[in-house]
């Protein structure tokens, strides 16, 4: 047979085809319980999606779809194999990973969030990593207390 008959697979889709691997971060993956399920919510749907790009029979169409679920299962995969399971706090008195913390900012803004696994967090949605700059800050702080963050100055009104 003639090679003008042959699909050959070109640069670029060879390149669609490679992704390079999610960052993996250095930190401990600490997570709340519903950090890790929503992370084993995640690592099915990439199975499922990666599942699905099987049944495309065209090769390279099937390597493009396949790229980005290969990529999430093993990224997702690695983070819920590493995934540390951390108790919701047993107090309010201090802040701790799991804590939603309310405090005032110097400039007069109120702000709450929850601190939990890097994962999860969704400032937007009101959630922040615990290896945040403010998180870091808050950890261990109670009602009341000061602390500075860059050129701001927060003071923690409330634990839950």
């Amino acid at each position: 047979m003639s090679v003008a008959f042959v699909k050959e697979e070109s640069a670029e889709t060879a390149a669609e085809t490679l992704l390079p691997d999610r960052v993996i971060s250095p930190h401990l993956n600490l997570v709340t319980e519903t950090g890790l399920k929503a992370l084993e919510t995640q690592l099915k749907q990439a199975r499922e999606a990666y599942e699905a790009a099987q049944a495309v029979e065209d090769i390279n169409e099937r390597r493009r779809q396949s790229a980005g679920p290969l990529r999430d299962i093993r990224y997702l995969a690695e983070r819920v194999r590493t995934a540390e399971l951390v108790a919701v706090p047993a107090s309010n008195d201090l802040v701790a990973f799991g804590s939603t913390v309310k405090f005032s900012r110097d400039d007069g803004r109120v702000q709450t969030y929850r601190i939990v696994g890097e994962d999860e967090a969704d400032p937007k949605a009101g959630s922040v990593s615990y290896v945040s700059p403010v998180a870091r800050g808050l950890m261990g702080k109670t009602v009341g207390d000061l602390i500075v963050i860059g050129d701001q100055e927060l003071e923690v009104v409330a634990i839950s």
